[in-house]
């Protein structure tokens, strides 16, 4: 007995001990992807956008200053700024340094990927190990949710690469978010391997959960989708405006290497749409084990009513995209409620309210 419990231990240490390795890499994955965009080429998407814009502009010029010859009155007209995914192109366009016409921002990108996928097989070890350590899901408290959850959200990004999905701008700010999930999870989260209380003794566990987890990896990629595409359609918009309401250098620069207004706003809606069945079943899976485990299906716990509220969000999002044709900044809002409701799901209800869920560990 003292024989397995020393090795539970040290297969517990050795999971931290991986987790704090990802988390090294993962660091200079940030830094090499920093690099990229400092060094990288503008986005095709971009620099067609800006020309075409700037083809628009002196259209008008012309046609105003033909008309002036011709004593006709000159009529402007705002320069339509091109935001649709140019023809030809692939549905998600490249991000920073990928469309390879700078050799040495492609080769920070390359190296920023190489080290993500280092840091990720690293990371699934902590979780794996961290698993083999108490064997059951690797997800019964707080820290093992979160260092799990970014696994999925990395294993994601790194799919869609392998599916030759030019989705490299991404990155950084993915990079940049599970590194702070993970310092959140290693500091203030962290709970000593341990076994599960008695309510979480269920095959339920593996199935519940683990669909709440790549659902939210999934609508986390679609929030960041969407509140770039804030920015970059602020972006566009001042793209038209008179030069002197042009944006500043710091903001092209930054702007200029995401792809198109259009082509952030249909990858947020297609993550999000794809993943939603998934979290429909979820909210289910959940009730039928709320069944088994304390008699009834629902009974309007907090972690329940704000699983249900998350739904609502996202259905919400979707039928006014779908019936009246909502798009752009105000469906991006949307979608970004929605994730924040899954945010407040599960810090605020886990840490600052009390209910029958109530298995944070901190």
């Amino acid at each position: 007995m003292n024989i397995a419990a020393a090795a539970n231990e040290t297969l517990a240490h050795n999971s931290n001990l991986l987790v704090y390795s990802a988390m090294a890499v993962y660091t200079l994955a940030f830094l090499a992807h920093m690099a990229e965009w400092v060094f990288g080429s503008r986005s095709k998407v971009g620099r067609t956008a800006a020309a075409l814009t700037a083809q628009a502009k002196a259209t008008a010029t012309v046609s105003v200053h033909k008309a002036q010859q011709g004593g006709g009155t000159a009529v402007l007209e705002r320069p339509e700024v091109i935001t649709k995914p140019i023809a030809g192109s692939r549905d998600v366009p490249d991000g920073p340094g990928a469309a390879g016409d700078t050799e040495k921002g492609d080769l920070y990108g390359r190296i920023a990927i190489s080290l993500t996928v280092l840091a990720w097989a690293l990371h699934v070890g902590g979780v794996v190990t961290r698993a083999l350590s108490v064997e059951r899901a690797p997800w019964g408290n707080m820290y093992e949710f979160s260092t799990t959850f970014a696994s999925v959200a990395v294993g994601l990004y790194l799919l869609l690469l392998a599916l030759k999905k030019n989705v490299r701008w991404i990155g950084l700010p993915l990079v940049t978010t599970v590194l702070l999930d993970l310092g959140l999870a290693v500091t203030v989260l962290y709970t000593a391997s341990d076994q599960l209380v008695p309510a979480l003794h269920s095959y339920w566990l593996w199935i519940h959960v683990s669909c709440a987890i790549i659902s939210g990896a999934a609508l986390y990629l679609g929030a960041v989708s969407a509140l770039l595409f804030l920015f970059r359609d602020s972006y566009e918009a001042k793209l038209a405006e008179p030069k002197g309401k042009q944006p500043g250098a710091f903001a092209s620069s930054v702007l200029e290497r995401l792809p198109s207004a259009a082509s952030l706003d249909k990858f947020s809606y297609r993550v999000n749409a794809t993943i939603f069945p998934l979290w429909t079943f979820t909210i289910i899976a959940g009730s039928i084990w709320a069944e088994a485990a304390w008699g009834r299906y629902w009974g309007w716990d907090p972690k329940e009513v704000w699983a249900f509220i998350t739904w609502v969000a996202y259905a919400t999002y979707l039928h006014a995209r779908a019936t009246a044709g909502w798009k752009g900044r105000r469906a991006a809002w949307l979608g970004l409620i929605g994730f924040v409701c899954y945010l407040i799901n599960y810090y605020g209800v886990n840490i600052f309210v009390t209910g029958l869920h109530s298995y944070a560990g901190v």
